[in-house]
């Protein structure tokens, strides 16, 4: 057990579920090594188990810290990491220190860090988004070093056409990679995108400023980069008033990004899709299917309006 941290059982249980006790091994020691390098202490674990492990920290001569600890085969950790440098603080968090080959990063800690979702206007949570949207997109340096997005449909649609478990969900990934072609020869610019700007991904800073964190770094055209946000506004349950509710969206972000709404319909099932068919490639249960299929054709009907 490190020196440094000690997880709790239930903590111990997720990690190696989720990435193997190998990689759990492996977080045991960098937390040691990169505590020392680093001057790390006051190390608090933030539950969450998607692609990395995530602690809060203080830095001897930089405050408040992120550390990250990524399982190689994501792979994320490096197009985040440039994604973070190309920016270089310009309404994003700053990455402070790395270790690439080792899948460590030391960021900022956004400060107090209430995400988007806190606030509790519908209006206020579009007008932070469409003024974030407006002033992100860039060229990078090198569009060699990401995956564009076009890559990310073409692989989640090829594996999905290998699943014989859940051909509804694949015919609808089938459909929506034939979206998404379609949108990509209208909307063709090669721009540096997030890749999942959503609520929980913009934190509230000191100034009172939001502030972008965990961006992916994919190259596409920035209409994709609009309906995660819009998805992060669906609810547990399909209604009439959700239904009124996301079409109010669309139609405001038609008016302030100037953007037609059918084309963030299409956008939409597209996301919608790709991130259901991402839940079954981590291992979502065949119970949960169902779910998945719901919440895909409430986009489609949204598409189809």
């Amino acid at each position: 057990m490190s020196k440094q941290y000690g997880f709790s059982q239930n903590e111990i249980e997720h990690i190696t579920n989720r990435f193997g006790k190998a990689f759990y091994e492996k977080v045991l020691r960098d937390i040691e090594v990169y505590a020392e390098k680093w001057s790390l202490t006051f190390i608090e674990f933030i539950p969450s188990y998607s692609a990395n492990i995530v602690f809060k920290c203080y830095a001897e001569r930089l405050g408040n810290v992120v550390l990250k600890i990524a399982h190689p085969s994501f792979g994320e950790i490096y197009t985040e990491f440039n994604t973070l440098r190309q920016y270089n603080g310009r309404r994003f968090c700053r990455v402070f220190e790395a270790d690439i080959e080792n899948g460590v990063l030391l960021e900022e800690c956004v400060q107090p860090g209430n995400p988007l979702r806190d606030e509790s206007s519908l209006n206020s949570r579009l007008s932070v988004f469409c003024s974030l949207y407006k002033e992100l997109h860039i060229t990078p340096a090198n569009t060699e070093i990401y995956p564009t997005y076009i890559e990310w449909v073409d692989r989640i649609t090829d594996y999905m056409s290998k699943r014989q478990d859940c051909e509804e969900l694949y015919l609808h990934m089938k459909k929506a990679k034939d979206i998404c072609l379609l949108v990509s020869t209208l909307y063709s610019q090669k721009m540096l995108l997030h890749g999942d700007f959503h609520h929980d991904n913009i934190l509230l800073g000191n100034d009172g400023e939001y502030v972008i964190i965990d961006p992916k770094g994919v190259i596409g055209d920035p209409v994709f980069d609009i309906p995660r946000f819009i998805l992060n506004e669906f609810g547990d349950e399909i209604t009439t008033e959700l239904y009124m509710k996301i079409n109010d969206i669309i139609l405001i972000l038609e008016e302030r990004l100037n953007i037609p709404n059918n084309i963030i319909k299409k956008c939409l099932y597209v996301e919608a899709a790709m991130g259901a068919c991402w839940s079954v490639e981590d291992g979502t249960t065949p119970e949960e299917y169902q779910s998945l299929i719901k919440s895909v054709a409430f986009a489609e009907t949204i598409l189809n309006a």
